[in-house]
């Protein structure tokens, strides 16, 4: 086996070294990087407007990131009468390790679907809900949340950028390589690999097992045309590794 990671930045190079150290041949190829978002400015005029008791909503551990440099920057922190949530694990550890916060995740399901069944999400009526994320990303949560009577806004916390590569001298190297494996952790990643790759090598792309980390993703990439497509239960590294391990 030989695995493609596309996961952007440290995550990705870290997914690339674990594998490597698994004795599993890996190459790290991110198709764009994270960028300070254009609104990340104004973040904390934007929490400090918020209720007590209203939601703080962060998508990911990049927007973790970007939010608590922010605020750090600008001497702020996080208030303590705010309700913090995640949909991952992994991302409420390492926003409680980075704030010092509670965090509320769903432990079945990390996912938005997941996140609507907390018993907080059930009575949403005038709750002023604040969801830090990418330039991009999903509108389910925003609009099932608005349905309950949530007030609901976001705020770009990060941007992605596309990365320029000479596209077939990079697929010629994963063919070298031997790469019958692809990680692609988001549908942005997947949606930036169907554009990325030459028409030529779109077969070989769609040979190729992809592994992702929700239902939602593997049902598009299916309907894109792959037919091997692995669900690994959780999106952190350790996660990916395992369930890379246990494919092949």
């Amino acid at each position: 086996m030989a695995v493609l990671v596309t996961r952007p930045d440290e995550r990705g190079k870290q997914l690339v070294e674990m594998l490597s150290q698994s004795g599993v041949a890996a190459l790290h190829l991110p198709l764009f990087t994270l960028e300070e978002g254009y609104e990340l400015v104004n973040l904390p005029t934007r929490l400090n407007q918020l209720n007590a008791g209203d939601y703080v909503f962060l998508v990911s551990k990049s927007a973790v990131d970007f939010a608590d440099k922010i605020l750090k920057k600008t001497n702020n922190v996080w208030r303590k009468d705010l309700h913090f949530f995640t949909v991952g694990e992994r991302t409420a550890q390492y926003f409680s390790c980075q704030s010092e916060r509670n965090v509320r995740y769903p432990i079945c399901s990390e996912s938005s679907e997941g996140l609507l069944e907390l018993p907080e999400m059930q009575f949403l009526q005038g709750k002023q809900i604040l969801i830090l994320r990418a330039n991009s990303g999903r509108d389910f949560f925003r609009k099932q949340a608005e349905l309950r009577g949530a007030l609901v806004s976001y705020v770009e916390c990060y941007r992605r950028e596309p990365l320029l590569y000479d596209a077939e001298e990079k697929i010629n190297i994963c063919k070298r390589l031997g790469v019958n494996t692809i990680v692609a952790t988001s549908l942005d990643i997947v949606q930036s690999l169907l554009t990325f790759v030459p028409e030529n090598d779109q077969a070989w792309l769609k040979q190729c097992t992809l592994i992702t980390v929700s239902q939602r993703i593997a049902n598009f990439t299916k309907e894109a045309g792959w037919a091997n497509v692995v669900i690994s239960p959780k999106a952190d590294n350790t996660s990916l590794l395992n369930t890379l391990l246990k494919t092949h």
